[in-house]
């Protein structure tokens, strides 16, 4: 039936994620940042330079430069809640940027 069809159906799933910087000052921080993070069914990222770690990994976060912002993918379409639980680490990294 299909090998009659003269062309091709091609079904393209578009991806958006959100890309934030935020900043996790305290141990603390990254505890409850990375509690945040398990919740979520999809993949999330840090960026720190050239070093990609999984959000959801505590010995990953702990292995990044926390020094300075990081930058946060969130590999979602749907949950823009995340925006809201990370708040208060999106705004300590508008606070070192001023």
């Amino acid at each position: 039936m299909f090998e009659q069809c003269p062309f091709k159906i091609f079904v393209w799933r578009v991806i958006s994620m959100i890309e934030k910087k935020i900043f996790l000052k305290t141990l603390d921080d990254v505890k409850s940042f990375v509690a945040i993070a398990v919740t979520k069914p999809y993949d999330i990222e840090l960026l720190s330079g050239k070093y990609v770690v999984n959000a959801k990994s505590i010995m990953g976060v702990l292995s990044l430069d926390l020094t300075s912002p990081i930058t946060m993918v969130a590999n979602t379409d749907t949950d823009m809640n995340i925006l809201e639980e990370i708040e208060t680490y999106t705004n300590a990294a508008l606070e070192l940027v001023k």
